[in-house]
């Protein structure tokens, strides 16, 4: 089961061959100050997962994700509107930032998993115009860091990735891949 509402996800998952169903919720997604980086994603993966535990079947799986953009220490979530979109671009604009995924893996018999990818992501000088533009066009409030590495400013703007692709786009697929391989024994048959 996948509990997400991004369609990128779902369709990583479905490019991988994996069959799911999408069950949502509502789950606060607010983390306390103290954590940093990777510990946010990894938190907030682990505190959604903790929304299904219940409705679990035993031979059910629930994979939640959350995808932060870190500049320095500063954790750059979902924009609020557009200028806090802007905002967020013009500070990450020439600059290298990293992009933090946390996944958990949740059994309906209690087994959990909860890990992370990494990715350095740089960007180039943007003009505000450009900025502005892609705010506007593409209006990415529900995107972590105020951009999709997918869209137009993933074309014009990154310049270099260290790391996983799909982990920037919300899923570190390959991770994802190795350990439901070791949760469930293997997925592809014999």
């Amino acid at each position: 089961m996948l509990a997400s509402n991004s369609p990128r996800r779902r369709q990583l998952l479905t490019d991988l061959g994996l069959t799911y169903e999408v069950r949502l919720q509502e789950v606060d997604e607010s983390f306390s100050e103290h954590l940093r980086r990777a510990e946010v994603a990894e938190y907030l993966a682990a505190h959604k997962a903790q929304a299904y535990r219940a409705g679990l079947a035993a031979d059910e799986v629930v994979l939640t994700a959350d995808t932060i953009v870190c500049l320095e220490d500063d954790v750059l979530n979902k924009p609020a509107d557009e200028a806090e979109a802007i905002r967020m671009l013009t500070r990450l604009q020439g600059r290298a930032h990293d992009v933090f995924t946390g996944v958990c893996l949740l059994t309906g018999g209690g087994q959990q998993v909860v890990f992370s990818d990494q990715t350095r992501v740089h960007f180039r000088a943007l003009t505000p115009t450009e900025i502005e533009f892609y705010v506007r066009q593409y209006r990415p409030l529900d995107k972590a860091g105020a951009y999709g590495a997918q869209d137009w400013i993933g074309m014009v703007a990154v310049t270099r990735l260290e790391g996983s692709y799909f982990n920037v786009m919300g899923l570190p697929v390959h991770r994802v891949w190795e350990e439901l391989t070791k949760l469930m024994g293997g997925l592809l048959p014999a």
